[in-house]
């Protein structure tokens, strides 16, 4: 069971094939034609869309610990609620590249507009696991 960024690190480790993980960074916003219910729960921070804002993919060895990632993301001036992770599996010893993860990233930002997260494993802004429903 995976329940933070640490965890996730050590089971990215502890596989057969080296694995290259997907960052996607989303916002949580409330859309415009929401009703007054939608708005009151929203402010309760419940509700609300996710929104991506900001993808990228690294090994585990780039980003080693979620204050490295946090530090990176905060760069970008992006501000964020969630970020999806997943992750790919190498073969012959060598993980994905950059560029074999560009389309199973973009097909994970596209899944995540649409709603369709549970392949993917949302962590809060301190690295925690958390249940979207």
């Amino acid at each position: 069971m995976i329940s933070s960024y640490s965890d996730l690190i050590q089971a990215s480790y502890s596989q057969q094939e080296p694995q290259r993980l997907l960052f996607v960074f989303c916002r949580a916003e409330l859309p415009d034609e929401a009703s007054p219910e939608e708005k009151a729960a929203f402010e309760r921070g419940e509700g609300g869309a996710l929104t991506p804002v900001v993808c990228v993919d690294k090994t585990p060895d780039e980003a080693p610990d979620f204050a490295t990632l946090h530090e990176e993301s905060r760069a970008t001036g992006q501000s964020w609620d969630v970020v999806f992770v997943a992750a790919m599996s190498g073969r012959g010893g060598t993980p994905p590249s950059t560029d074999e993860a560009q389309q199973p990233l973009t097909m994970m930002v596209e899944s995540i507009r649409l709603g369709h997260i549970n392949n993917y494993l949302p962590l809060d802004t301190q690295g925690n696991a958390v249940s979207l429903g």
